[in-house]
């Protein structure tokens, strides 16, 4: 009972001890950019402010202000920064708002309607927003703590009854302060608990390659923050559809980025190309097949050669049949990365047989294949993508050493093959990548790929293909309803 105790509590260690299969980080330069995308945003939508109206009496003034505009917005010295363990802090110092205003009067028997422009100074607004993995692993705005002042406000008067107005001016403004101010973090709490988050919703975590395999990019944890970084431990695992709930253990290096100097870094740790190679290998997809004339003609005229005997000894008659080659990969492949580059280790076997209508196939050869492919890791905006080249293959025969011998002249001929045949397909599929995790209408610029021992990263600027305002209007959620006016 006591150990069955002691496991259970030391479980929620070994989860979050997990390494990940996909880790990024973005650095302080990065955030920079968002600024400036995000500053914008933010003056939008303190633009929009929706200010109740104001009514009631002090004496005998009564008053009515409706029609609350803000017409400028001056956000002198704004600030966007790291803040740890899990908070981005956004602050805003000694900005300006300009407010445009109907005004409905009553003083004794002077009635009066029109417009006022006021402007209020020295606006502060100091907000946090915490970062977290919510249940389904995306990253998420879980909270936002946020304060804002105003030093003072002034309103403009105009009009016969102008030395009224200013009497009763710090009475009016006073009040219009009080609602703005009421306005301002209640504004910025939507903008980043409901708007921003719907951003990050366009962030993939658990979505399809392709129609045999999926990717999950669900967070292990909680996003760390430190004064100059933030980093995030993803899942960067594949699936094979048909089995998404199987899992496959990661027992690859643990990706650690260092660097700070650009904008973002990615790294890859040789567990997330073997669980896509592994599901690809479970969907059973990992076999060619070539017969008649899909098989080169010099290639046919040489196997035939080499096989002549066997085809006499087994069944002349079906000498002229068509032949077929299958090559099947019969290990999930392997991937291994070092600081002098990336390889790929793949097992496979070919079977070579004829083919002759309407009677079974006569088998000429089971032979083994063991190819080393060095690959090529390349970022292009949101899609990281692999190109393969064939550098070792050898062919030989689990039967016996004289027959390997006597494979050895089909060596060069079916390197060739490959080369020329199987290695386009596979290229043209791994050309199209898999979508790394960010949100949409951000992607990558000025990669370098960079490999260390277990794992490769990438780094990188960023660039906005979208504004955020674009992606934000795209996925936003309906407007909540109109405030009730206010007392």
């Amino acid at each position: 009972m006591a150990l069955r105790s002691l496991l259970l509590l030391a479980l929620p260690c070994l989860v979050a001890a997990t390494a990940p299969g996909c880790k990024i980080r973005i650095t302080s330069k990065g955030l920079d950019l968002v600024k400036q995308e995000g500053l914008r945003f933010v003056e939008q939508e303190l633009e929009h402010i929706s200010i109740p109206d104001l009514h009631g009496k002090e004496g005998q003034f009564h008053y009515n202000i409706s029609q609350v505009k803000v017409m400028a917005l001056h956000l002198a010295l704004s600030d966007l920064h790291f803040q740890p363990q899990q908070h981005i802090a956004f602050n805003i110092n000694n900005a300006s708002i300009s407010l445009r205003f109907r005004r409905q009067l009553l003083y004794w028997f002077f009635y009066d309607v029109g417009s006022i422009n006021a402007s209020a100074h020295g606006v502060h607004v100091h907000t946090a927003l915490k970062l977290s993995k919510d249940r389904v692993g995306r990253l998420k705005i879980s909270n936002i703590t946020c304060n804002a002042s105003i030093a003072r406000m002034q309103a403009g008067f105009s009009g016969t009854l102008r030395k009224v107005y200013e009497f009763l001016g710090l009475f009016l403004t006073t009040g219009m302060r009080f609602v703005l101010n009421q306005q301002i973090c209640p504004a910025l709490n939507h903008a980043g608990l409901v708007l921003l988050n719907s951003l990050l919703d366009t962030v993939p975590v658990r979505n399809p390659v392709d129609e045999h395999v999926g990717i999950d990019y669900s967070l292990l944890s909680d996003p760390v923050v430190t004064w100059d970084t933030l980093d995030m431990d993803f899942k960067g695992m594949f699936f094979y559809q048909e089995a998404e709930n199987q899992t496959l253990v990661n027992k690859g290096e643990r990706p650690v980025i260092t660097e700070t100097e650009r904008m973002v870094y990615v790294a890859f740790s040789e567990y997330f190309f073997d669980s896509a190679m592994f599901s690809y290998f479970q969907a059973g997809v990992l076999t060619m097949e070539f017969q008649g004339d899909q098989v080169p003609k010099d290639l046919e005229v040489l196997l035939r050669a080499t096989f002549f005997g066997s085809i006499l000894m087994m069944s002349p008659a079906v000498v002229d049949a068509p032949l077929r080659m299958v090559l099947q990969v019969v290990t999930p492949p392997r991937c291994t990365i070092r600081p002098t580059g990336t390889a790929v280790s793949v097992n496979a076997v070919l079977n070579i047989s004829l083919v002759p209508a309407g009677q079974p196939a006569v088998q000429l050869s089971s032979m083994s294949m063991e190819a080393r492919l060095s690959a090529k890791v390349m970022l292009r905006q949101k899609a990281l993508q692999v190109q393969l080249d064939l550098r070792r293959f050898r062919i030989y025969s689990k039967q016996s050493a004289l027959e390997s011998l006597a494979l050895f002249s089909l060596q060069t001929p079916l390197k060739t093959l490959l080369q020329l045949t199987v290695m386009p397909i596979i290229n043209e599929r791994t050309r199209k990548g898999v979508q790394i995790p960010l949100p949409e209408g951000m992607d990558f610029t000025k990669e370098v790929v960079t490999n260390h021992l277990g794992y490769i990263t990438v780094g990188a600027d960023l660039h906005f293909s979208k504004g955020l305002r674009e992606v934000i209007e795209k996925y936003r959620p309906a407007q909540p309803s109109t405030p009730s006016p206010v007392a």
